[in-house]
């Protein structure tokens, strides 16, 4: 199955997003979404008053001096992304060995997240929830969705390394719109040992639950892991009001029944047919014509755009309460929320995000969970699962990176950075310092990869022929399509963009 045939069928399962799941669960789950692409869009003004931030304290908020990390398919310089506040950190994703794409969100949906968080679109008076916040953006998904976790992996400890860069604007937040389909036991597993890095080091980590529906037994990883903010989707059925708000059908929960459980969900955000910023010409624009809401805007629903939301919301508190550790923005986020007065999320006793609710409960203390941690020396291919990544037909699996062999055990074990300069383990797949060139206010450079495919000779390179040719001209990409013919990947599906 060719790239374009294969995103075409993970698509028509109404995944939408970084949520990686295998294939014959999402196309199981299209009936379910159907009611949810017929929707009509709901703008970021409604989203800011269903969560009560155009009120009260949270109105006077806008994220100003708290930086936000965006690990996924990059950001385009589209109006309404303010480039003073956008951060290229390095490019990790395969389409970084091609100047024309680097840094740049061929897929649609890096931008999409980033809209929701801190656009600004005057000409649509589309706002973000946050539009005060620094962004930085590490890309790792390309056009077709191609990723490995050992690319996550990667970008999570490069944030960890240089989240104090800008003083200013230092990294308190880390948005996570991606699943894997592994399945590694919490206390030894790599992806969730890396995230729990993060929130040991302040930052507060959200991650979207997944989009495989209701049943689906489990979250997605890393939102399983139960130190961190495990988001799932609300629909706001029109209203701005959240006493008709339910539960999104497509978010993730595991499978018991009774709140509180260990991996179950621990907030809700809007997240059905949200209107954010477009990228003309991506991937998903291409595929999803009828998502275009006017010329800038672009509607997606999924556990994504749900966990954009709740970062924004993040980075308020942190503005109001900049001392604020990442268990206390947790506590408050979860135990200010509303309650949904219905179904199951009544019996899970789930809630929706209140950001004044959240802000009213500042002044409480906060106990620290007495949860284990990962010792991260299990196995990365458990980390991985399902989210096979394949070039030229062969699978990336086992204890390899997509640059060479990962020691998960000597990784998580050692006392030296993982990251040195451009070099990560070892392997140099950046540049050494903020020396890069984009439209950003400030972009980390490039290298060029030496270490061969894991599949394929050296003499091939890690470049696609079908990239040849794409160009961004600062509105739109010049391509028409963005079929390949090389990299494919079951995970990162893209989704309902309806």
């Amino acid at each position: 199955m060719n790239i374009a045939k294969r995103l075409r069928a993970a698509a028509a399962g109404a995944l939408l997003a970084p949520a990686a799941v295998a294939l014959a669960a999402g196309q199981a789950h299209a009936a379910v979404k159907a009611a949810d692409t017929a929707a009509s869009a709901t703008t970021l003004a409604q989203v800011r008053s269903a969560i009560g931030a155009d009120t009260g304290t949270a109105a006077t908020l806008t994220g100003k001096g708290v930086g936000v990390a965006l690990i996924d398919t990059g950001v385009a310089s589209v109006p309404g992304l303010p480039a003073a506040q956008i951060v290229n950190g390095p490019d990790l994703s395969f389409e970084s060995q091609a100047a024309n794409l680097r840094y740049l969100d061929t897929y649609g949906h890096g931008t999409h997240m980033a809209g929701i968080i801190v656009g600004n679109d005057t000409a649509t008076g589309t706002k973000g929830i946050a539009p005060g916040v620094k962004l930085t953006s590490l890309k790792i998904g390309t056009s077709t969705g191609a990723v490995d976790v050992s690319q996550m992996i990667a970008a999570i400890d490069w944030v960890v390394a240089h989240r104090n860069d800008d003083a200013a604007n230092p990294i308190r937040v880390l948005n996570l719109s991606y699943g894997s389909g592994g399945s590694g036991q919490s206390w030894t597993d790599p992806l969730q040992f890396a995230v729990e890095k993060a929130w040991q080091a302040g930052i507060v980590v959200v991650a979207a639950a997944g989009n495989n529906g209701n049943a689906a037994g489990t979250l997605t990883n890393p939102a399983v892991n139960d130190w961190i903010v495990a988001v799932g989707a609300t629909a706001t059925n029109g209203t701005t009001a959240t006493t008709d708000d339910t539960l999104a059908t497509f978010t993730n929960l595991a499978s018991t029944t009774t709140a509180g459980v260990a991996g179950q969900v621990d907030l809700l955000a809007p997240g059905t047919s949200i209107a954010s910023l477009r990228v003309p010409g991506s991937n998903v624009d291409n595929l999803y014509p009828s998502a275009r809401v006017g010329e800038t805007l672009f509607k997606g629903s999924g556990t994504s755009q749900a966990t954009a939301v709740v970062t924004a919301a993040a980075a308020l508190v942190l503005q109001a309460k900049p001392a604020a550790t990442p268990n206390q923005v947790k506590d408050w986020l979860v135990k200010g929320a509303t309650a949904l007065g219905t179904g199951t999320a009544k019996t899970l006793g789930l809630a929706t995000l209140n950001v004044n609710g959240a802000l009213a409960r500042t002044g409480t203390t906060v106990t620290a969970p007495a949860l284990q941690l990962s010792s991260g020396t299990g196995s990365l291919q458990g980390s991985r699962g399902t989210s096979s990544l394949t070039l030229d037909g062969v699978k990336l699996t086992g204890e390899r990176t997509i640059w060479g062999s990962f020691n998960g055990a000597q990784w998580a074990k050692s006392t030296t950075p993982s990251w040195s300069g451009g070099s990560w383990l070892g392997y140099q797949i950046a540049g050494n310092d903020w020396t890069g060139t984009s439209w950003a206010s400030r972009t980390w450079a490039s290298a060029t990869w030496a270490a061969a495919p894991w599949a394929g000779s050296a003499a091939a390179g890690w470049s696609d022929p079908a990239w040849s040719g794409r160009t961004w001209s600062g509105r739109t990409w010049s391509a028409g399509t963005w079929s390949g013919r090389t990299w494919s990947s079951d995970g990162w599906a893209g989704g309902t963009w309806s």
